[in-house]
């Protein structure tokens, strides 16, 4: 099995949100979200919490493979919300968040997780690609951003209407009808997409976080399959390399609406053949 990552913040000298991390048999990808602008209520930051929480949870999962992944992720929630529910305010509407995507081989198969919008990407022998990922966000989202895509991004119009999709998209946070992300609460585990898939059927196994999947998902300058292959000639980092080209070419999202120009981007390749 061989393991490859790269990370990078949406822009140089800036705090990197995404957290990933790898251990024998196991990988995890956490992205990091808030609302920019927001009182969070918390002195210590996204990036702490997702790092945190993503360090805990591959710990957990390592150290008890007999442990659900979503049992070992409400416990990991559990943890983090002790370290700081004491020095922060937990029930701001805009507290630190994050998706998750984890992996474990284990028993012949390989056990997922996903909560949140990052996503999962299964490749077989034959080339053949499974995509999973959580859209109930895409699918709140595409019901509250249209006057987000209409504006110019960066601009102060779009500045102000995505300061209101993102305090109406907060209110759904973690409710029937909404979306579920990891927060403060551990019943939030409870809802993520959980499965299991045969290990010997599977070439790799990659995790993104959004930013990286904007090649497929958001500009459609790559398919699933052609984004396997750069990763596979290339690695991650010549991945995210040509996301950047892209967001460079389309600064102002004219071409692609996007609540930021340029986003974290995370990803971990896994190759089991």
């Amino acid at each position: 099995m061989n393991v490859a990552l790269a990370s990078l913040p949406a822009e140089p000298g800036q705090a990197n949100e995404d957290f990933a991390a790898a251990a024998a048999g196991a990988a995890v990808l956490l992205d990091g979200a808030g609302v920019a602008g927001a009182e969070t209520g918390c002195t210590h930051g996204i990036a702490w919490f997702s790092s945190t929480l993503g360090g805990l949870l591959l710990s957990t999962m390592t150290a008890h493979p007999a442990q659900p992944l979503a049992e070992c992720l409400a416990d990991s929630i559990r943890v983090v919300r002790s370290l700081h529910e004491d020095s922060c305010d937990l029930s701001y509407r805009a507290s630190p968040t994050s998706t998750v995507v984890a992996v474990r081989a284990d028993a012949g198969a390989l056990e997922y997780l996903v909560l949140g919008d990052s996503t999962l990407l299964l490749a077989d022998h034959d080339g053949k690609t499974t995509v999973i990922t959580d859209q109930r966000l895409d699918e709140v989202g595409k019901r509250l951003r249209g006057p987000v895509d209409a504006l110019a991004t960066g601009s102060p119009e779009h500045a102000a209407a995505l300061a209101e999709y993102r305090d109406s998209l907060t209110g759904l946070r973690n409710r029937p009808g909404g979306f579920w992300i990891a927060g403060p609460h551990p019943q939030a585990a409870g809802h993520a997409l959980v499965g299991a898939v045969p290990l010997d059927t599977l070439a790799s196994v990659t995790l993104l976080s959004d930013g990286a999947t904007r090649l497929v998902d958001s500009f459609e300058l790559a398919t699933w399959e052609g984004m396997l292959a750069v990763l596979g000639l290339s690695g991650p980092a010549e991945l995210i390399h040509r996301v950047r080209a892209a967001e460079a070419d389309d600064p102002d999202g004219r071409r692609w609406p996007r609540g930021k120009a340029q986003d974290d981007a995370t990803v971990v390749h896994w190759t089991l053949s």
